[in-house]
């Protein structure tokens, strides 16, 4: 029986001035030792671990409310309240609490909330209470500046809310009230409006529920509908007593239940509607009032869950055949309107409210609902479904993996889900989009399980790609039988759009789930049929999706995408666009650019072999020309093993420098003493020097000798300007600079065509070019393959001999240079 009615929850003020639950436990009042004072504690009934610490400081302003709360600040933004299970329990509490400060139990806040002036401290000795005028129709204005003139002091707000609540003088104002509307006494009225508005900004709980109780309720209402600054009064009692009608779906047999609610919605209309918007200065006036209505919502949530016999018949009813229509739509209406209700609770309580309704099976219930042709049952059941995969998915996962062991494919709850979304008759498809983000949301890997036992990921996908795809791509597949779409229309455009977001989706998130049932079902080609819809927003969706496959760099797809030619339609959607720069050109060229820049070899090989004459003269970027270089350069290296082993040893000897140096080191070649240089040696940079000169040098120097022994009567030894220059074959001379950070280096008038990209190919892979601009490139950047305008005629006479001899075949490249 102590358990029960020490029983608490811990609440503290955030800063959006929302209460929020801190836990559950058992409250006492005792003697700490480190706090050196009498101090609530309250520990948790979970595990005993300590909740609330808190010393019964003696100049604290306790506040006692509703007969089971304790609300008091314990910093100047740090708002603590203890809500009782039992009134027996706080008022014990409130007792132990009044016994510290030296207060009488009977009062509902034990100090003044701030510091009074001198003077009010002398008025408060000199005069204990605050007696009020009578209440008399003509005192009403007396009353009207005594209400006034005591808000701005915390102290008379006190003395006046304590008159107001002993003297019953309230109840006595309504009377006024009601004489004053029967004569239209309308300066009367005015002054009851400024009376009762000035008691709502006293924040005081106690008059609260006077003016909130049954009786006195609409009264109050009434006096504020006659605001002063209005020509004409409001009509608030109207609407709630004729237009706001309270439905019982199913009866409520609980009194106090039901006043609650009553009570709930007449103070919320209050707060929304009735009382003007508050000032900066009376924003916190009101706290009291929110705090109200809250600790009243999670009363109501909290009463219908312990009514077991009210929820079974809600649900019961619902899945009832034998329902009629109009019943069955204020059911679901009902349990709409329940579950955005429990959005204001704290985790702790949503939790709690979302387990019982799932205990009481609203995920059956909500595929019975589904199943039905009522448009309107079912957009309520939606947003009841949207709150339960917001809340928990894998609940939602779970239980339709169970009941795809009983049924159907057909009417499985996912099924009916995509169905509705694929059937939605909204022009603009509004709950499609919702339904298509719920569907994202539990395939979603990020949020799914994965414990010892079990893996929820791999279980839930098998699950959907063997029972729910077919019917998610049934749309596409149908739509796509053709080169074109069959049906161009907005509203279909916007489904398929959907649809295929979605499984672009899929192929960044489920890997080998998506990756078969891709190449199974051939589901690129479809998806690029769509490049040929009059819609943009749909083709480049459909490029969207190719995209992201290609991004993965998975030779699966990519030989899936060459067996099929499936970049035929992407280039005739490139070409059917013509010279408009707009979103299709950009994402096209960009998918391309993407294939050059990361050297997709399969791709580019196949592109280039396929498709180069119809891209060949598209020259306004040079992706394209790009595309050609990287498929040369790869040939080359296939025609002409020597050099790839040439970059082989390059590489493996880190002698290649990033582009970002180039022009440094380029420089520095010119500006490099001759006398630095000794025939035939080149300097290592000092990041390379951690090897041995003669270790980084050797496997260069050996083929720097065998081309040597070769070209030995054509040799030449270049002095003068031009550094050491040894030329490695009829097509290319390799040159060392002698700079500190010496590399494979280009002069800067050595450039390739603007916009085509560097090669992958090592030092040594070139075709020849005419001088005296001759270079190629690697993939960290330019290689020097130098020709100096001075040695122009010695350098052609000699490549003549040189080709005479023993010139290696011409690449393509090489034509299509020359």
């Amino acid at each position: 029986m102590t358990d029960t009615r020490r029983r608490v929850k811990v609440y503290t003020l955030n800063e959006d001035r929302q209460w929020d639950d801190r836990g559950t436990g058992h409250v006492s009042s005792a003697y700490v030792e480190r706090l050196k004072g009498m101090s609530l504690l309250v520990r948790a009934e979970s595990d005993g671990s300590l909740l609330l610490e808190s010393k019964i400081n003696p100049n604290t302003a306790y506040q006692k409310q509703q007969d089971t709360l304790i609300v008091w600040s314990e910093a100047e933004n740090y708002d603590l309240a203890l809500s009782f299970q039992e009134k027996a329990g706080c008022d014990e509490i409130w007792e132990k609490i009044c016994q510290v400060q030296g207060k009488d139990p009977s009062v509902d806040i034990t100090q003044e909330l701030i510091d009074e002036s001198e003077e009010e401290r002398f008025d408060d000795m000199s005069s204990p209470g605050l007696e009020l005028p009578p209440c008399e129709l003509s005192r009403l204005e007396e009353v009207a500046e005594l209400v006034a003139s005591s808000l701005p002091s915390p102290l008379r707000r006190e003395k006046l809310s304590l008159a107001l609540e002993n003297e019953g003088y309230i109840r006595k104002l309504l009377e006024l009230f009601r004489v004053c509307e029967d004569l239209e006494n309308r300066e009367g009225l005015h002054h009851l409006y400024d009376i009762i508005k000035g008691i709502f900004l006293l924040n005081r709980t106690a008059l609260f529920e006077v003016m909130f109780s049954e009786e006195c309720i609409m009264d109050v209402i009434g006096c504020l509908e006659f605001d002063p600054s209005l020509p004409q009064p409001r009509r608030h009692r109207e609407f709630l007593t004729t237009t706001a009608r309270f439905k019982e779906v199913i009866p409520i047999s609980d009194p106090e239940l039901r006043q609650k609610i009553h009570q709930t919605y007449r103070v919320q209309y209050i707060q929304d509607m009735v009382l003007p918007t508050p000032s900066v200065f009376e924003e916190n006036m009101l706290s009291t009032l929110h705090s109200f209505i809250f600790f009243n919502k999670v009363e109501i949530v909290g009463m219908l869950q312990d009514d077991e016999k009210f929820l079974t018949e809600l649900f019961a009813q619902l899945t009832d055949e034998a329902t009629d229509d109009d019943k069955r739509h204020e059911l679901v209406n009902f349990l709409k309107e329940f579950c955005a209700f429990s959005q204001t609770l704290q985790p702790q309580n949503r939790d709690a409210f979302f387990k019982t309704l799932s205990n009481m099976g609203i995920l059956p219930a909500l595929e019975v609902i589904l199943g039905m042709d009522d448009v309107h049952v079912r957009g309520a059941a939606t947003d009841i479904f949207s709150y339960l995969v917001e809340y928990n998915p894998s609940m939602v996962r779970e239980f339709v993996m169970q009941e795809s062991q009983q049924n159907d494919d057909d009417i499985l709850l996912i099924n009916l889900i995509i169905e509705h979304m694929i059937c939605d008759t909204d022009p603009e498809l509004g709950g499609a989009v919702q339904l298509m983000g719920l569907l994202r949301t539990l395939v979603d890997p990020e949020n799914m399980l994965a414990t010892a036992n079990k893996t929820e990921k791999t279980e839930f996908l098998s699950f959907f790609y063997k029972h729910c795809m077919h019917v998610l791509s049934a749309p596409l597949l149908a739509n796509t039988t053709e080169e074109k779409p069959s049906k161009d229309d907005f509203q279909t455009c916007q489904l398929l759009a959907l649809i295929v977001e979605l499984l672009t989706f899929c192929v960044e998130h489920h890997t080998y789930h998506i990756k078969n049932y891709i190449i199974n079902k051939d589901i690129l080609r479809r998806v690029l049929v769509l490049t040929a819809s009059q819609h943009a927003f749909l083709a480049l969706c459909a490029l969207r999706f190719m995209r992201k496959i290609i991004g993965l760099k998975d030779e699966f797809y990519n030989r899936y995408i060459m067996r099929n030619f499936l970049f035929e339609p992407v280039v005739k959607a490139f070409l059917n666009n013509g010279s408009r720069y707009n979103l299709i050109n950009s994402a096209i060229i960009e998918m391309f650019e993407y294939v050059r820049v990361e050297d997709v070899k399969s791709l580019t090989a196949h592109i280039i072999e396929n498709y180069w004459k119809a891209l060949e003269d598209v020259d306004y970027v040079q992706t394209f020309k790009g595309l050609k270089l990287r498929y040369e350069q790869q040939r080359e290296r296939q025609d002409n093993p020597k050099l790839d082993s040439m970059r082989s040893i390059l590489r493996n000897h880190r002698f290649r420098r990033d582009a970002r140096t180039l022009e440094d080191e380029e420089e520095m070649w010119f500006n490099t003493d001759e006398e630095d240089l000794e025939d035939g040696e080149a300097v290592v940079p000092p990041s390379d020097k951690m090897k041995s000169d003669e270790d980084l040098m050797d496997p260069i120097s050996k083929f720097m000798e065998r081309k040597k022994l070769k070209d030995s009567e054509e040799k030449e030894v270049l002095t003068g300007k031009a550094s050491l220059s040894g030329r490695q074959s009829p097509s290319f001379k390799l040159s060392f600079s002698s700079s500190p950070k010496s590399s494979l280096s280009s002069p800067p008038t050595a450039s390739l065509h603007p916009g085509s990209p560097g090669s992958p190919s090592s030092p040594g892979t070139g075709a020849r070019s005419p001088p005296p601009t001759a270079a190629v490139t690697t993939k960290g950047g330019l290689v020097g393959l130098v020709d100096y305008p001075d040695d122009d005629e010695e350098d052609e006479d000699e490549e003549d001999a040189d080709s005479k001899e023993e010139s290696p075949p011409q690449s393509k490249k090489s034509k299509l240079s020359s």
